[in-house]
């Protein structure tokens, strides 16, 4: 069996730590190359119990993607079948206080890669099975009202900084498709959840709260909607992507799970009362309603009939059955939240929200 060497960039982030796992298991022939420069929310811990044999086939690097010279050296020892690129600020409220960060990563570590990427292939004599695979957002599209979903014909209207960064580093992931011929994909997917997600985000830092007996802050009055994705769906759907997709095509990822913010919280306090034993309504009474942030986008769904349709990709879990078992792994792995607890996410929430926002 020939082996074919992928290189992943962001492997030790949410996303990126489940789509390797996933890939490892069904796989075999894949040996990845996993560079992570492990800022706040990139944590090795998310693979350190891979079996021996899956990580004989897991390479990590530590670095950065605006680093050139690194990405030339393993493009040149490596011969990449292809990119998996996860690397990204993802997190709205930090792009807020924080915007360059978030155009130095996303955008210009972007570019640093694909003309690495560029670089490597043309070297190589265009192989036609290359692939650039560039994973980003719905909230490149903006803000829906009540109806309508995002397709990939949606015209980009970004409203945070770093929705604004993604839909820049989409912009350059086609540029050098038109341009230069690079044999790109790019899929824009919703809300992840999951497994090993860094507890800024909204289910994990619910859950967090209701177990430690805190303030459940949530945005305006929750009304807010987004179209829930379980990671594991996702990384179904991105590899079925990079190895069917058609280059130069965008796909869309969706869960079809649209909940407004409320909603998710009910729902979580619902379930982590009754697995810790708690009266009913007991943890709803701590929801606790914030000022909104700013250029807070309504509502985001997604249209995901094109990747349905031409590559045969469905989620397999609902939204219920999936939220279950998010909450069960979190409750089953307290001393890897109270690791990441014990890092920079509990004091940048002090120094910038006071710990009241999500």
């Amino acid at each position: 069996m020939q082996m074919k060497n992928i290189l992943i960039t962001g492997g030790a982030g949410f996303i990126g730590a489940n789509f390797i796992r996933v890939v490892l298991a069904e796989c075999p022939q894949w040996r990845l190359v996993n560079l992570d420069a492990l800022t706040y929310a990139g944590n090795l811990a998310n693979l350190a119990d891979l079996p021996p044999e899956q990580q004989a086939r897991h390479h990590f690097v530590h670095g950065d993607i605006r680093d050139g010279a690194l990405l030339a050296r393993l493009f040149k020892e490596h011969a990449f079948a292809g990119v998996i690129h996860f690397a990204a600020e993802s997190h709205v409220d930090r792009s807020i206080t924080a915007p360059q960060a978030f155009v130095d990563t996303n955008v210009g570590g972007t570019c640093t890669l694909l003309q690495a990427a560029l670089a490597a292939w043309q070297e190589q004599g265009r192989p036609a099975a290359f692939r650039f695979h560039h994973v980003s957002t719905d909230e490149v599209y903006g803000s829906l009202g009540p109806t309508g979903a995002f397709s990939e014909d949606t015209p980009y209207d970004p409203s945070s900084p770093y929705s604004a960064s993604k839909a820049a580093s989409d912009h350059f992931v086609r540029a050098y498709g038109r341009t230069y011929g690079l044999p790109i994909l790019i899929t824009n997917c919703s809300n992840n959840y999951g497994p090993y997600q860094f507890p800024e985000k909204l289910i994990p830092l619910i859950i967090d709260n209701i177990l430690a007996g805190q303030a459940l802050p949530v945005y305006g009055d929750g009304s807010n909607v987004r179209d829930w994705l379980y990671v594991l769906d996702h990384c179904q759907a991105l590899r079925q992507v990079f190895e069917q997709g058609r280059p130069g095509e965008t796909y869309n990822i969706g869960g079809g799970a649209e909940r407004t913010t409320l909603e998710i919280v009910r729902e979580l306090c619902r379930i982590v009362d009754g697995r810790q034993g708690r009266a009913t309504g007991s943890s709803e009474k701590r929801i606790t309603f914030v000022s909104d942030r700013p250029g807070h986008d309504f509502r985001y769904a997604i249209d995901a009939s094109k990747i349905k349709r031409e590559l045969g990709w469905q989620p397999q879990h609902s939204f219920s059955t999936a939220l279950e078992a998010t909450v069960e792994w979190y409750l089953g792995h307290q001393p890897w939240v109270e690791g990441v607890k014990s890092g920079d996410y509990r004091q940048w929430l002090e120094l910038n929200y006071a710990g009241r926002n999500c």
